[in-house]
């Protein structure tokens, strides 16, 4: 069976985050039917029409990743009880132009590490809110939640909470099959 290209938005810029020693770490979790790629959104310029016009070439790269991806997972904190602002320029960009978005279609997944006692679930119902509306299908159980994450990574960013692995292991052996159901590729 061909492994699926799953783009990976990381929803923090710092280096040193928790959701971004999540996607470090998901790579050993995830089964072999799945690749998972940064898509990355750091160089993206502020929403704008007037610059959606010039075609930026961080834009035009950052759609033709979006479109390249088979499905779309989401791993970002919670500010503010919502998604990062960061998060949603993504959004923004990848739905534009609206009559060829870039996401429209996509299956997607979201994930989330907090050192909070809701684990992202504000963030994460904000999503499932946003994403249909720009035309993807969220895949609804199983839901991660990883609260208080500084106790789950070691000094090195390692995961080695075995509760959360487990979560995570069984997050990503869904996410495949919900992928494949809305993709060309072969089950």
């Amino acid at each position: 069976m061909e492994p699926l290209d799953i783009g990976v938005i990381v929803g923090s810029l710092r280096q040193g985050s928790f959701n971004r020693k999540l996607f470090d770490n998901s790579h050993a979790l995830a089964p072999e039917g799945l690749v998972l790629r940064e898509i990355p959104i750091r160089e993206l310029p502020l929403f704008d029409q007037d610059v959606l016009e010039q075609h930026p070439a961080s834009v035009v790269d950052y759609w033709d990743a979006v479109r390249k991806a088979d499905g779309i997972l989401f791993i970002s904190p919670e500010y503010n009880y919502s998604v990062p602002g960061v998060v949603k320029n993504a959004f923004d960009w990848a739905s534009r132009p609206p009559d060829a978005a870039a996401i429209a279609g996509k299956p997607a997944g979201v994930l989330g590490a907090s050192s909070g006692r809701s684990g992202t679930m504000r963030m994460q119902l904000h999503m499932r809110q946003i994403l249909p509306a720009l035309n993807m299908a969220v895949m609804p159980k199983p839901e991660v939640f990883i609260m208080n994450a500084a106790d789950v990574f070691d000094e090195n960013g390692d995961l080695h909470d075995e509760r959360i692995r487990k979560q995570l292991t069984r997050f990503y052996a869904a996410f495949e099959p919900w992928v494949r159901k809305f993709t060309n590729r072969d089950s």
